[in-house]
C-alpha cells in the first residue's frame, strides 16, 4: 500500500451494533476527511428478541440507514465468522447495501444453505478468503488472522491504512488443542505488534472471568466418557454451528458403538456444509430422525437443536411429548453441551424440568465439562495484549459492565489510551489522541412474522402492555346529536372476571361507558373524539380503581 495521506484524513471506528450489548455485531471503519470518507463494514449480525421485552418478535436487526446513506463509499463487507450474531442479518440487510461480501468457505457455505431455506433470499456476491489472505478494499488492506472459536474458520482482522493498523479481533479464544480447525495465530499477532498496532478492538464477553478456558478436546473426552457409561438413549443439544462439538459427539458415539441421529434443520444444514468441506471426514453417516424409533436404546445418540429453549426447536417438542419421531423417558440422559444465553433461562429451565419429570437425567456444564466458551477469559486476553501491545484499546462485544471492566483491564496491561465505544458513537483512532468526533443514528429493526419494521411501528410495545394489563374494547352506537342508541358492547380480554366484591369487570366497563356518555353535555356529545377520549379515561379509571391496573382501552363509535 502506498503510504499517502491527504489533509484532513482520519481513521474512525463506528459501531452500529454489538457495543453495549451482546449480539447484533456490526462495525464500520472509515478512512478519509470528514466529508469524503470511505467505509469498510465488519460483520452484519442479529440478536434474538426477548419474549418479555419484545413479545412476538423473532429476530432483531441493526438499523443500517447510515450505511445506506454512505453506500457509494462502502467498499465491502468482511465477515469474521458464521455465527448468527455476526452474519445472520446479511440476507435481510444486503439488498439495502449491495456491496461485495467477503467470508471464509464455511461461512459462505452456511449462507448459501440458509438462503435456500428462505423464500426470496437475495443472491449475494461473495468472495471467499481464508486465514493468511489479504484483501485490498479501497484504502484498507485487510489481513485475516486465524483464531480459535466455537465455529470453524473464525478470523481476526488486521486492518491497515496509511494512518496505522487496527486489529479487530472478532470472537476468539486460546485453544491449543481444538477438535478441529485452527489455533489462534499468536506468532502473527506478535509480528504485527512488533510493526506497531494503533488500536485493538477486542472481545469483552468473558472479561469478568479469570484464568483461561479449557480446550474443546477436554470437552470431547468428557462426552466420550458420558456416552460410554449411559445405560439408555443419549441426547446432546448444542449450537448447530459448533462443528467441533458435533464432531466430538459423533466420535463419542462411534467409540460407544452408537449411531448419531440428527434433529433440526439448522443442525442438518451445518453438518452438510461441514461434510462438504471435509470437517467430518472419517465418521459414519449421520442418520435422519426417522431412524430413532427402530434403534435400540443403547445404540443411539440424538444430536439436536434447541439448547436455548427455542419453542419451535426439536428439544422443546420432545420435552412437551409432541415430537413425531423422538421421545425420551426414564433412564435416558440429555446433555446440554452449551451455556444458556442471558434472557433464555426461563425457557431452558422449563424444558429441563419437563424432561426431569419424565425421569430423564439432565447433564449441564454445572455437572461436567460438557461445554467451554468460545470467548477469552482474562488470562487469554493478557496473552493477546502482550503480543499486540496496542497504543489504543477499544472494548467491544459486551454489555456496559463488560466494557467498563475490559477498559480497566487494558489499562492494567499498560495501554495508555482507551476508546470508549458505544453504538452510534464515532471514534477517531488516528491521527492524534482517540476521541469521539461524531454521533450517527443507530437503532433496531424487528422481524415480526413476515414483516421487518422499526420498533415503534411493530406493535410489540402494545403487546407487552397488554400482557400485563389486558385489553378492553367498547363499542358505542350514537346518533348525530350524541344520543346513545344502544347499550355499549364490551369485550374484556386478559382482565380478572370479578373484583374483590364480586362485581364483574364487564359490568364495571359497561356502567362506566354508559354513565360517561350520559353525563357529557349535549354540545360535547356531538364531537366524536371528545366522546371517545372521555369514555376511554372513564373506563381505564374505573378498572384501575377496582383492580389497580390500567388496561389498554379502545373505544369504537358508530354514528347512525
Amino acid at each position: 500500500m502506498v503510504k499517502r495521506t491527504r489533509k484532513g484524513d482520519e481513521l474512525v471506528f463506528l459501531p452500529l451494533g454489538g457495543v453495549g450489548e451482546i449480539g447484533m455485531n456490526l462495525a464500520l471503519y472509515g478512512f478519509g476527511p470528514e466529508d469524503d470518507r470511505q467505509w469498510l463494514m465488519v460483520d452484519c449480525g442479529i440478536t434474538f428478541a426477548s419474549e418479555f421485552d419484545e413479545p412476538g418478535v423473532e429476530i432483531i436487526f441493526p438499523d443500517v440507514r447510515f450505511a445506506e446513506e454512505e453506500r457509494r463509499n462502502l467498499v465491502g463487507i468482511v465477515i469474521t465468522h458464521a455465527h448468527e450474531d455476526h452474519f445472520g442479518a446479511l440476507l435481510e440487510l444486503w439488498p439495502k447495501l449491495k456491496v461485495p461480501v467477503h467470508m471464509t468457505p464455511f461461512a459462505a457455505g452456511l449462507l448459501e444453505a440458509k438462503a435456500v431455506g428462505e423464500s426470496g433470499a437475495p443472491e449475494i456476491l461473495v468472495t471467499r478468503f481464508t486465514a493468511g489472505d489479504t484483501l485490498k478494499l479501497g484504502p484498507f488492506e485487510v489481513e485475516a488472522i486465524a483464531v480459535a472459536h466455537s465455529i470453524p474458520e473464525a478470523v481476526s482482522l488486521a486492518i491497515t491504512t496509511p494512518l496505522g493498523t487496527v486489529i479487530h479481533t472478532g470472537d476468539w479464544k486460546v485453544d491449543e488443542t481444538p477438535v478441529l480447525g485452527w489455533a489462534t495465530d499468536f506468532d502473527r499477532f506478535r509480528q504485527l505488534g512488533d510493526q506497531g498496532v494503533r488500536a485493538l478492538i477486542s472481545d469483552s464477553t468473558n472479561v469478568l472471568r479469570d484464568g483461561s478456558s479449557p480446550s474443546e478436546s477436554e470437552v470431547a473426552a468428557t462426552l466420550t466418557e458420558l456416552v460410554a457409561k449411559a445405560p439408555g438413549r443419549v441426547g446432546v443439544t448444542t449450537f448447530a454451528s459448533n462443528v467441533g462439538r458435533v464432531r466430538a459427539v459423533a466420535e463419542a458415539a462411534l467409540a460407544a458403538e452408537r449411531n448419531v441421529v440428527v434433529l433440526g434443520r439448522s443442525m442438518r444444514r451445518a453438518i452438510d456444509v461441514a461434510k462438504e468441506l471435509g470437517y467430518l471426514d472419517g465418521l459414519p453417516d449421520f442418520l435422519d430422525q426417522e431412524a430413532y424409533g427402530y434403534l435400540p436404546r443403547d445404540k443411539v445418540v440424538a444430536l439436536l437443536t434447541g439448547s436455548q429453549g427455542e419453542s419451535r426447536a426439536a428439544l422443546a417438542r420432545i420435552a412437551q411429548g409432541d415430537h413425531r419421531h423422538i421421545a425420551m423417558s426414564a433412564g435416558d440422559q440429555l446433555i446440554f453441551s452449551s451455556r444458556t444465553i442471558p434472557g433464555n433461562e426461563k425457557s431452558v429451565n422449563a424444558i429441563q424440568n419437563a424432561l426431569a419429570r419424565a425421569g430423564v437425567k439432565i447433564i449441564t456444564d454445572r455437572d461436567a465439562l460438557v461445554h467451554v466458551s468460545g470467548h477469552p477469559r482474562r488470562g487469554e486476553m493478557a496473552r493477546l495484549y502482550e503480543a499486540v501491545r496496542p497504543e489504543v484499546a477499544v472494548p467491544v462485544h459486551g454489555e456496559a459492565l463488560h466494557l467498563s471492566v475490559h477498559a480497566e483491564f487494558a489499562r492494567s496491561m499498560g495501554v495508555k489510551e482507551i476508546g470508549h465505544a458505544w453504538n452510534g458513537k464515532m471514534l477517531r483512532l488516528a491521527p492524534g489522541p482517540v476521541a469521539e468526533v461524531d454521533e450517527v443514528f443507530t437503532g433496531r429493526l424487528f422481524r415480526d412474522g413476515k414483516l421487518v419494521m422499526e420498533p415503534e411501528k411493530s406493535g410489540a410495545g402494545q403487546r407487552r402492555k397488554a400482557s400485563f394489563a389486558g385489553v378492553v374494547a367498547v363499542s358505542l352506537v350514537i346518533d348525530a346529536k350524541g344520543t346513545s342508541l344502544a347499550e355499549p358492547e364490551v369485550a374484556v380480554i386478559g382482565l380478572p372476571e370479578e373484583d374483590e366484591r364480586g362485581r364483574t369487570f364487564r359490568d364495571t366497563v359497561e356502567i362506566a361507558a354508559a354513565n360517561t356518555l350520559e353525563g357529557l353535555p349535549k354540545a360535547r356529545r356531538k364531537d366524536i373524539e371528545t366522546v371517545r377520549d372521555a369514555v376511554k379515561r372513564a373506563v381505564r379509571g374505573a378498572v384501575n380503581e377496582r383492580w389497580g391496573k390500567k388496561p389498554i382501552v379502545e373505544v369504537l363509535i358508530t354514528v347512525v
